[in-house]
């Protein structure tokens, strides 16, 4: 993985991980992807992890984050479990990879997915997961090194050419767009000092997101996830 514009200060990340019935629904969207021999990239605190970590054989962590290295050392003692305090290597391969809400911190991103896509064993998974559309690209994003927001054009233009069997891609949760659009257009200075109370708010509707989802076909929301297939 290449380093972004500067040290990841990562102070959203525990308001997110209590976000449950996101994480919740993220994770219903992924789990039957995830399997045998797995790597995940910038597990950060490993609130996905303990969702999945059951289900497979090996997990091998790349987290290059000293500080979320040494909470996962000290969190996740079990001998499936290989922690790794550096950036991804294309030396190993794997059954399914995992990278949510990493990509977009990443500047040469397309270079990332090709690296990720040749270290899957035949008929694994990549799964994805990043911040969609740019349109809520806001001062938020640039705050915690986001290079950028995704829509469904630009990544089958960053995957066009590389080697892979399938893929799929579907937005979700609707409710998350709107909040987020109001949340920019609206915007505050003391937007920290009001980030738990928001999220909690967006949090409390993902149950109706979910089913806003299922009857728009997922054709919008917060998120963007990408399935690709060797």
């Amino acid at each position: 993985m290449q380093n972004t514009k500067a040290q990841y200060p990562g102070w959203e990340l525990k308001y997110f991980d209590r976000a449950y019935n996101f994480r919740n629904y993220q994770f219903s969207l992924i789990k039957k992807y995830i399997k045998k021999n797995v790597a995940e990239i910038g597990p950060g605190s490993g609130v996905v992890l303990k969702k999945y970590i059951k289900q497979c054989k090996n997990i091998d962590l790349y987290e290059p984050d000293i500080k979320l290295f040494r909470n996962l050392k000290k969190n996740f003692k079990n001998k499936k479990i290989v922690l790794k305090n550096k950036t991804f290597k294309t030396y190993k391969k794997y059954d399914t990879i995992i990278i949510l809400d990493v990509l977009e911190h990443i500047s040469n991103d397309k270079n990332q997915i090709q690296k990720l896509i040749h270290s899957l064993n035949k008929g694994g998974s990549l799964i994805i997961n990043v911040p969609a559309f740019n349109l809520l690209y806001s001062k938020f994003d640039r705050d915690i090194g986001h290079f950028r927001r995704y829509n469904k054009i630009n990544v089958k233009n960053k995957i066009k050419g590389l080697k892979f069997l399938e893929y799929k891609m579907f937005y979700y949760d609707s409710l998350g767009f709107v909040l987020s659009l109001m949340s920019k257009i609206f915007y505050s200075k003391k937007y920290k000092n009001q980030f738990e109370n928001k999220i909690k708010l967006w949090d409390m509707f993902i149950p109706i997101s979910k089913i806003i989802d299922f009857f728009i076909f997922n054709s919008f929301g917060k998120s963007l996830c990408i399935i690709i297939k060797k």
